[in-house]
């Protein structure tokens, strides 16, 4: 019988999800199908036990249900719980739900696909916010000699880098007390959306840095094309999203699909 998988959000007419993991279904010869499910914003729990009730083997989950798709998990990884969310539940055989996020691995991935080398470089992350938190720990894990959470509220970024301390050097600060030059700079706030771009010295970057923005349009956000003006080597979350994707895929499927195919493809819709 064809096993079912969703992703779940509020809205979530605009995902895409679906077409990404059809592609992956289809390369890795998997008995799948996967659907777009817009969950009531109160009642998330609900809308998971009659997904499972009608067959459903697993889902990933985008806002605003990530926090409550932690609630209800019963066995967490290690990074879910760190990020106190969960991107990624999988239905095991005992019937338990087990959750995982993999939106830091899928950054990291990302990242490394274009050759950015985080190992004793100078890390600015620009946030402090759920996006950001859930990629704190494998950035972390890559060794970067300094991790800056930087945010217009001083204290939330300050109390994030204090919950990952254990894990590296990170510290965090509001974005007046950004410092010196950076050899990679990541923009998870949400300013892109409305076009806004975040206050930063002109002298942010070392040379060859790169900048990564998580969010992703058909032109560069306002914080790449700032980015770009100032030398720096510019890339968009699209990969991010495929990336992730196929990490959830993985974990699903026990196969790791190929994501250069799908990101092109996503790439070339996004241009026409």
């Amino acid at each position: 019988m064809t096993d079912r998988y969703c992703v779940f959000g509020h809205p979530i007419t605009h995902s895409k999800s679906p077409a990404i993991h059809k592609a992956f279904a289809a390369e890795t010869a998997q008995d799948m199908m996967y659907i777009a499910i817009e969950a009531p914003v109160d009642d998330f729990a609900g809308a998971w036990r009659t997904f499972v009730a009608d067959g459903g083997k697993g889902a990933n989950v985008t806002v605003p249900f990530k926090e409550d798709a932690y609630r209800l998990c019963d066995r967490l990884s290690d990074q879910a719980r760190r990020a106190g969310a969960v991107n990624t539940l999988k239905l095991e055989a005992d019937g338990r739900v087990y959750g995982d996020t993999t939106d830091g691995v899928g950054l990291v991935a990302d990242l490394k696909r274009h050759g950015v080398q985080l190992e004793g470089a100078r890390v600015l992350l620009l946030g402090a916010g759920g996006a950001v938190r859930g990629v704190l720990a494998p950035l972390l894990g890559e060794s970067p000699s300094e991790l800056h959470i930087a945010n217009r509220t001083a204290h939330k970024a300050e109390s994030l880098a204090a919950d990952f301390t254990d894990l590296g050097n990170i510290l965090g600060s509001g974005f007046d007390a950004i410092g010196g030059r950076y050899d990679v700079v990541i923009n998870g706030t949400s300013a892109s959306l409305a076009g806004d771009l975040p206050p930063l010295p002109e002298t942010l970057f070392n040379d060859g840095a790169f900048a990564y923005d998580m969010m992703y349009s058909a032109e560069p956000t306002v914080f790449l094309a700032w980015s770009e003006a100032r030398g720096a080597r510019c890339v968009d979350g699209l990969g991010m999203l495929v990336e992730q994707a196929a990490a959830s895929f993985a974990q699903w499927r026990g196969v790791v699909p190929s994501t250069a195919p799908v990101l092109s493809a996503l790439r070339e819709q996004l241009k026409a």
